[in-house]
């Protein structure tokens, strides 16, 4: 049986609080089994209100003047929506990303399918039981010469993900679907 399709998913936020902060932009990735990266996609999205804080604009450089045009929420969540869809979510720190999302999806009516997913910062922290090393997204992508573009951009972020999500599987030794059930994200 073969492996299934991965759907590589990175948010930029307003903040880290899943109460007060909102997303900005969801970047997707989907990766084939045989590691093949397929299609890509990316939006901004539209704040609820014009005079809401957009964050840490060092971090992620976007800008309130950048959301204006952007999709509403539920519109941005209701394309992430179809495609997740027959993928398992996998993102970089998954916890973090599926907060966000489940959150901005209960409030805004969107449903999403995140019931299995693979956080690839897990399955490098794994592969270091007496953490000598880091995990964050740079330093893991560095160890496997994996280059991210523009860091803390949502769909440069997702696709660096993507690009290393190949060799952690390998590393853990996954061949097919069943080994992934003991990597699944708790």
């Amino acid at each position: 049986m073969a492996l299934p399709r991965f759907a590589v998913v990175d948010v930029e936020t307003s903040g880290l609080s899943t109460r007060r902060h909102r997303i900005l932009q969801i970047g997707v990735v989907n990766v084939e089994p045989d590691g093949t990266i397929g299609d890509r996609w990316s939006t901004l999205v539209k704040l609820p209100r014009p005079w809401s804080r957009v964050g840490p604009r060092r971090v992620h450089g976007i800008r309130r003047r950048d959301l204006r045009g952007a999709p509403a929420a539920g519109d941005a969540l209701a394309e992430l929506r179809r495609r997740l869809d027959g993928a398992v979510f996998t993102a970089h720190n998954a916890r973090f990303d599926a907060e966000f999302l489940l959150r901005a999806g209960h409030r805004h009516g969107v449903s999403l399918p995140l019931d299995r997913q693979l956080c690839t910062l897990q399955l490098s922290r794994r592969l270091d039981p007496e953490r000598l090393l880091t995990h964050g997204l740079a330093a893991v992508c560095a160890r496997y010469g994996v280059t991210i573009e523009r860091h803390h951009d949502a769909l440069h972020d997702a696709m660096a993900t993507a690009r290393v999500l190949p060799h952690l599987l390998e590393a853990h030794g996954v061949a097919e679907p069943i080994d992934l059930d003991p990597l699944y994200a708790s």
